[in-house]
């Protein structure tokens, strides 16, 4: 595998202009300071109250993502060239859910293999000849990139259905703002503080045709067991709406309405933080209590809006993610901005052979894993692990892919040796609504914390760290 990329220091040692006055502020200041101020951090992350749980752990509850203090930094121009190519590719995502509900040309041309889509476990066949209102699907898609080179963003998945860790992004921010401000006022940093205005502002325009000028939102959680309920609870604070468990709602006459102490008030648009198989019994899991009875029959009659739509997992699957690059080509009629990373798909003869051969340099990912879970670092397994996934590929070839080990860049992050390189990816947030597409500067900076691992996932051991835009 080729040495990573260093988006602070370039091969000759010296400096990337962006990071030129970061550099100079760590060199001059002091050991004990960067200690005393990660312990400050680890402090206000905990009155806070920022905690993620990992299922199957016991001590799930009190742990915290650990947080670097050092930011990254993104050039503006590096910025525009970002934001192009997630503009393109939402809409191509939007597109493509649209199609395999709708018409299905996609399917017809032989783009992507029919199986993929009617095989796939996230098709919803409930929403075939659907349209949600405005016929948007993908309303927060959280699209993970990497970078391997000075000019080389890769996508490396797309989360369409309910991506999380915008609370990190901001509270991030919120924490660095508070402990290094003279680092601050050293830069221009593009603001993210704006999110929340912005979020709100997309679930408004996102209201059915049919509801009031001034539409009621409202945050549907699973409740305070879920492993990302802080991010819930955090969103509704910020967005200024109701946080409910679907117990808080009902339908009547295919009107959603919320229960309150001066009776039922209509709830116009849920932002749903629940998986599509609990939204409703009556028509998915008759054992899940999380959901509405009478969900969709409102949602099909127009008269709410399910943010994000119901099917939206039909795109985000790995298997898809390999046909990004000609989805985009077939709806928009572009070269995709942003570059796939190349993948095998195992349910292909030759690609199997290949990636079988080889399996030593890959990384082999199920199609439907996510968090890390699922997957082979080829070159960091043992041959146990090797000879296990060998098996697994032989016995279910088209449940895996695979992809070159990609060195992914690094970052200059705080540890205990003091401060080492460390991989890096982003996961910016875009929101689509009725009124355009939004992308706020920077995004969620997930750092792989222990030396050399490439997975920066928090339940694999993955930190944060503030993402800067320099607006200039």
């Amino acid at each position: 595998m080729p040495p990573a990329f260093d988006e602070m220091t370039l091969s000759d040692g010296s400096v990337r202009s962006a990071y030129s006055k970061l550099a100079e502020w760590l060199s001059d200041a002091p050991a004990d300071l960067l200690q005393y101020r990660v312990k400050e951090a680890e402090l206000l992350f905990r009155r806070i109250g920022i905690t993620f749980a990992v299922y199957g752990d016991q001590q799930a509850t009190e742990r915290l993502i650990p947080f670097d203090i050092i930011p990254r930094i993104i050039t503006a121009a590096e910025w525009a060239t970002l934001t192009k190519g997630l503009v393109q590719r939402v809409e191509a995502l939007n597109r493509y859910i649209s199609d395999v509900y709708g018409k299905r040309e996609i399917l017809r041309a032989g783009v992507v293999p029919e199986d993929l889509v009617f095989q796939n476990e996230a098709f919803r066949p409930e929403m075939a000849g659907k349209t949600p209102p405005h016929d948007l699907w993908v309303h927060i898609a959280g699209i993970d990139i990497v970078r391997v080179d000075a000019d080389t963003f890769y996508v490396l998945e797309d989360n369409c259905r309910t991506p999380s860790g915008v609370s990190y992004m901001l509270e991030n921010r919120e924490v660095m703002i508070r402990l290094f401000p003279e680092l601050f006022s050293k830069h221009r940093v593009a603001p993210v503080d704006r999110y929340a205005d912005e979020l709100l502002a997309t679930l408004r325009s996102l209201a059915p045709r049919s509801s009031s000028a001034d539409p009621n939102v409202v945050l549907l959680t699973p409740g305070v067991y879920n492993s990302a309920y802080y991010e819930h609870s955090f969103l509704a604070d910020k967005l200024g709406i109701e946080l409910v468990e679907g117990r808080d709602l009902f339908v009547r006459d295919d009107v959603v309405y919320m229960r309150t102490t001066e009776g039922p008030q209509r709830v116009d648009v849920i932002y749903r933080r629940i998986d599509d198989e609990f939204i409703d019994p009556l028509v998915f899991r008759p054992d899940s209590a999380l959901g509405v009875p009478g969900l969709m029959s409102a949602y099909h009659a127009g008269n709410v809006t399910l943010t994000n739509a119901v099917g939206t997992g039909v795109a985000d699957d790995k298997a898809i993610y390999s046909y990004m690059p000609d989805i985009i080509r077939f709806y928009l009629g572009e070269e995709p901005i942003l570059k796939n990373v190349p993948t095998f798909r195992c349910r292909e003869p030759e690609a199997l052979k290949y990636v079988l051969d080889n399996i030593e340099k890959l990384v082999v990912k199920e199609v439907h894993g996510s968090g890390g879970y699922g997957m082979l670092v080829g070159p960091h397994a043992s041959k146990e692990q090797i000879e296990l996934f060998r098996a697994k590929l032989r016995a279910s070839p088209a449940g895996f892919i695979a992809q070159p080990t990609l060195a992914l860049s690094t970052c200059p992050t705080y540890v205990d040796s003091g401060v080492s390189p460390r991989h890096v990816d982003l996961r910016p947030f875009v929101l689509t609504g009725s009124n355009g597409v939004r992308i706020v500067p920077g995004g969620l900076t997930r750092v792989a914390m222990r030396e050399g691992s490439l997975v920066v996932n928090s339940s694999q051991g993955g930190g944060t760290k503030d993402t800067w835009v320099l607006d200039e």
